[in-house]
């Protein structure tokens, strides 16, 4: 079959590109012709939304992402932080929604190793990885299946690149039963004076491929994750990119290799949109043109067109502009590790992006209005409606011990254990806390007492009721999760998912998530560094739950002062910091009524900011001066679950008390924000009351005590710690051994 570059531009093949109508007109108007297929192709890729931002830019605008520590914010492959010592962290997350739902271990496979080239791409070694998964409802006819899929996608990539899982989030509701979350986070570290750039300099350089060789997989994947699901889902499959994490392994290594030698001018991965963005990119960002040679381009597959070569989003490869008197130095690092090195263009000074395909020019643009005359959308809005508050006499009873052990046995507040045991979380050596605390934490390899936290957070089914304050709130517990470890939490990446925006309510959801988001950050001093959207998050018609993910890092001057969750001794007093007059109260949204008692009413918490920085801080101090001896923070299901985690997670039993005459499940089920459990020894427990409390100005009532085989909250019935483990434990072998619906 002969190739045609010239194919008659009709109005359903400008749709199939995920273009509108005016967005053709424009690119016609920009280029004064009809373009090419190859063309078409092009601007398809640059233009749709995964790429260009164009429902989002606006806003995305608003978000802090400036600090101390802050050497490079978006707009790079991944964001770069100061750890001191000469060290950067280097880190972002990712979606690889679409892809996941369609083809699970794949998509969630080349999802973990997209994130990944993130960061090696910016001269990072990887050291630590995330995700954040959701899945539709357990009964669902695919989800069995689809979890299946991508932890064993997940697992298969990242275990055998050789980098450690430290943490992540996985949850369940039937909002994401046509839409699964797939979330990658990575994160690396390298010198800060070692940073490498995206940004070409200089006319003539070569531009070099470099990795693995170009196939057909993916080609139009980033068109595909920039719209919504129809009845069409199973013909998207070729669309799904397909990974070798050996490869990927070799190409780290001779990346790394690469730039110590010099050689490197600029340095992109070819993620979306592949070969088109990654060589468009490094020329507009430097003023540059950029002209392509296809027939160097290695393929791995028969008759190859250029519309499928500038589209296919084939794994494990590399862009790079290379210094020409070191090019023969280089090729032999890659040779040595036995990876494509072909030069394939140069870099010009007429700003055109030009392609040519057996000596034909086949494509023939302006490089910089592919990035900069992207559509940006100032989309409609309507501000969402937020849900009335939960009437106080409106609150179902049940007995605290039953309500809690149905808790434990359920979808969303089970062991994450099945999943986590399939990650390798200790290869490097480094990893100082396992999953299944606040935050995950590893040491800085080389440096005698500093070590790194990292945690990822969101709560849906606020920023359903309450896209505000759901923002707001997915910051802050993130921050809280990295400061019970003793963490000082420096910066964060995001991970917007949504449905479509072309709805003025999902767009209010986005709009008001950013507003709360964007002021959490500036109240916790916690800024941006890089982040994702990811919209269009609906099969028809029908949107997933308001996702706002946040991933944020933390760093420890002294890993032996870190926390753990785990109640350490007998004996000590429990200390709930940060609660308002009482225990708990704020039953609205909790899991108490939706996991329990189908309910889904009532306002999310409120978050307070300042309360939020006063409490955190507090706690901090009180770790790192050797007086808390574990720390756990309160968020979905309150007091009772947190308590009942530090007791699973120690073996130790608690006895805690309940306000007299009070109700005892807002008490112990209230989802109340900034609050934190504490240990600390007698001794400390009267020193801290005597010498800190009175000027601390934070509520922080002693509670209870630690000891004994059982957990008793107030007036319930004790729980042997044996029988809180049986439930916590069960669901989700049970599930998916399909014991459980």
């Amino acid at each position: 079959m002969t190739f045609d570059n010239h194919l008659a531009i009709t109005p359903q093949l400008v749709a199939d590109h995920g273009l509108k109508p005016d967005e053709y007109d424009k690119i016609i108007q920009l280029i004064g012709r009809t373009p090419t297929y190859t063309e078409l192709g092009i601007f398809s890729a640059m233009w749709n939304e995964h790429c260009s931002y164009k429902s989002s830019k606006k806003w995305l605008k608003t978000l802090p992402t400036t600090g101390p520590r802050v050497i490079q914010g978006p707009g790079e492959n991944a964001g770069v932080v100061d750890i001191g010592d000469g060290q950067a962290l280097v880190f972002k997350m990712e979606s690889h929604n679409h892809p996941s739902f369609i083809e699970p271990y794949q998509g969630a496979a080349t999802g973990v190793g997209g994130i990944l080239r993130d960061v090696f791409t910016m001269g990072a070694r990887p050291v630590a990885a995330m995700n954040a998964l959701r899945f539709g409802d357990p009964s669902h006819e695919k989800t069995r299946h689809l979890v299946s899929g991508v932890v064993a996608g997940v697992g298969g990539y990242g275990n055998s690149f050789g980098v450690p899982t430290v943490g992540g989030e996985v949850e369940f509701d039937e909002r994401y039963s046509g839409n699964i979350l797939v979330n990658a986070f990575a994160a690396g570290l390298a010198d800060t004076d070692k940073i490498f750039y995206s940004k070409a300099e200089g006319v003539g350089q070569p531009v070099v491929y470099l990795g693995a060789k170009t196939g057909r997989d993916g080609v139009g994947g980033a068109t595909m994750a920039s719209a919504e699901f129809g009845d069409d889902i199973e013909e998207k499959r070729p669309t799904v990119q397909v990974g070798d994490p050996f490869t990927e392994k070799r190409l780290l290594e001779a990346c790394l290799e690469l730039m110590q030698t010099g050689a490197v001018i600029a340095i992109q991965d070819m993620g979306a949109a592949g070969l088109t963005c990654s060589a468009v990119e490094m020329g507009a960002k430097g003023d540059l043109g950029i002209e392509l040679d296809l027939d160097m381009v290695p393929v791995r597959e028969d008759a190859m067109t250029p519309y499928e070569m500038m589209l296919s989003e084939s794994q494990e490869r590399m862009l790079m502009v290379l210094h020409p008197e070191k090019e023969a130095a280089a090729r032999a690092v890659f040779e040595k590790w036995e990876l494509d090195f072909a030069t394939v263009g140069k870099t010009t000074n007429d700003l055109r992006f030009r392609v040519l395909w057996k000596g034909e020019t086949v494509a023939d643009l302006p490089i910089k209005d592919l990035g900069d005359e992207a559509p940006e959308y100032d989309r409609p809005w309507v501000a969402p409606k937020v849900p009335a508050p939960l009437a106080s006499d409106d609150i179902p009873q049940m007995d605290v011990a039953d309500a809690l052990l149905r808790l434990l046995d359920s979808a969303n507040s089970s062991s994450r254990r099945w999943v986590y045991e399939q990650y390798d979380t200790l290869i490097q050596g480094n990893g100082l806390q396992l999953p299944g605390g606040d935050a995950g934490v590893i040491r800085v390899e080389g440096h005698p007492t500093k070590a790194l936290a990292f945690s990822s957070d969101v709560t849906p089914r606020y920023c359903e009721a309450d896209a505000y304050e759901g923002g707001k709130q997915a910051v802050a517990e993130c921050w809280r999760n990295l400061t019970a470890t003793g963490a000082e939490p420096i910066a964060l990446t995001d991970n917007l998912n949504f449905g479509n925006p072309e709805r003025p309510e999902i767009m209010g959801q986005f709009v008001h998530a950013i507003k709360g988001i964007g002021e959490a950050c500036r109240a916790l001093e916690f800024p941006i560094v890089s982040g994702n959207v990811s919209l269009y998050n609906e099969t028809n018609g029908r949107g997933i739950l308001p996702t706002p993910t946040i991933g944020g890092v933390g760093l420890i001057p002294d890993a032996s002062k870190m926390a753990r969750i785990g109640f350490a001794a007998p004996d000590e007093a429990i200390v709930l910091f940060g609660a308002p007059d009482w225990w708990g109260t704020h039953l609205g949204q909790s899991i108490y009524l939706r996991d329990i008692f189908d309910r889904r009413d009532g306002t999310p918490p409120k978050v307070d900011l300042a309360h939020e920085k006063k409490v955190g801080d507090l706690v901090r101090i009180l770790i790192r001066d050797g007086v808390a001896t574990a720390v756990h923070d309160l968020s979905s299901g309150g007091l009772a679950l947190g308590l009942a985690e530090m007791a699973m997670a120690s073996g130790i039993g608690a006895t805690v008390n309940q306000l007299d005459g009070g109700d005892p499940i807002p008490q112990f089920f209230g989802e109340d924000q900034g609050r934190y459990l504490v240990t600390m020894s007698r001794d400390n427990l009267e020193r801290f009351y005597e010498e800190v409390y009175p000027y601390a100005g934070v509520f922080a009532p002693w509670i209870g005590v630690t000891g004994g085989t059982s957990l008793k909250l107030g007036e319930a019935r004790p729980v042997e710690i044996t029988e809180l483990k049986t439930a916590y434990e069960s669901w989700f072998p049970n599930y998916m051994k399909g014991e459980v619906a």
